[in-house]
């Protein structure tokens, strides 16, 4: 018998090998494939760490509600990559103006970075609406109250009481309006002139956010601006609003702003004080909040059924 060739051996062995092959995974492909696998939610939550952040603003804004706190609960949650939306639950009557716009740009910051819907629990009213303008959606609750949209300077003027019981204030000044607002003498029309001058100049401030925020032009911009508030339902006729949401609706907007194919919540909680978090008697409010608070809620209508 003839030996083959070295050559024609590695030959045959090859095409033995590759029909092996060809065997194999014809038999492989035959076989039923695994379904897919679905993982327990604690475990998904620790591969899966994207979140919605809920982020309450309630309370009068220079009250109860710090702008300073805020803003930098605000710039941390755009920072950080695992909160990939935000939701701001808002029940608040507005209040300081200067700390109302500080609200509104943080959020517009933290609104340039990943979605932020602003949903009006409650009231959404003066400062408070002027911080959601920011968002990039704004949804409210049916029954919510929204507006409220304008500015207001207020003072007492005790002179006449003064005067009454026998007593008088002495006043050394640098200039005409050092003493502006001060409740120990009748304003003057300089004094007047003013104080319109300053109220005109963060009105427009915050209509100019307003417009921006619900592209309205000169005619809608002036309808809305009269200082009167409105249900939700009312407010979303007028433009004021993207819709109407109960709170998990909310949330379940932020998850398709954010593309998210589960909706995981975490609730950042205000910083509270060692005094608070003991529970001490008037530990979450000293005086001058107090007020605050006060003036801010009799300032805003308030619906009790």
């Amino acid at each position: 018998m003839t030996t083959p060739a070295p050559w024609a051996r590695r030959a045959a062995l090859g095409a033995a090998a590759a029909a092996a092959g060809i065997a194999a995974t014809a038999a492989a492909r035959s076989l039923p494939r695994p379904s897919a696998v679905s993982l327990p939610d604690p475990l998904l939550d620790i591969i899966d760490r994207r979140r919605i952040a809920v982020l309450p603003l309630k309370g009068v804004i220079g009250g109860t509600l710090r702008a300073p706190d805020v803003t930098r609960q605000l710039d941390r949650l755009r920072d950080d990559g695992h909160i990939r939306a935000v939701v701001l639950d808002i029940d608040s009557p507005g209040g300081s103006a200067i700390e109302s716009e500080a609200l509104f740009l943080a959020t517009k910051r933290l609104a340039a970075r990943k979605p932020v819907v602003a949903w009006i629990r409650g009231t959404g009213a003066s400062g408070s609406y002027f911080a959601a303008c920011g968002a990039t959606r704004l949804l409210a609750f049916p029954g919510a109250i929204v507006g409220s949209i304008g500015v207001i300077s207020a003072r007492p003027i005790l002179a006449d009481v003064l005067r009454r019981i026998g007593a008088s204030m002495e006043v050394t000044k640098t200039g005409p309006f050092k003493d502006l607002g001060a409740p120990w003498r009748e304003p003057t029309e300089a004094d007047r002139a003013k104080e319109r001058q300053l109220v005109d100049g963060v009105f427009k401030r915050f209509t100019g956010a307003v417009a921006g925020a619900r592209g309205f032009d000169a005619r809608q911009l002036k309808k809305v601006t009269t200082g009167e508030v409105w249900l939700a339902e009312e407010a979303l006729g007028l433009g004021l609003i993207d819709g109407l949401a109960e709170e998990e609706e909310a949330h379940v907007a932020a998850q398709e702003l954010a593309g998210l194919p589960r909706k995981r919540i975490v609730r950042i909680q205000r910083r509270r004080n060692l005094a608070q978090r003991l529970g001490l008697p008037g530990a979450t409010m000293d005086g001058s909040v107090w007020l605050a608070e006060l003036e801010g809620w009799l300032s805003a209508p308030r619906l009790i059924v």
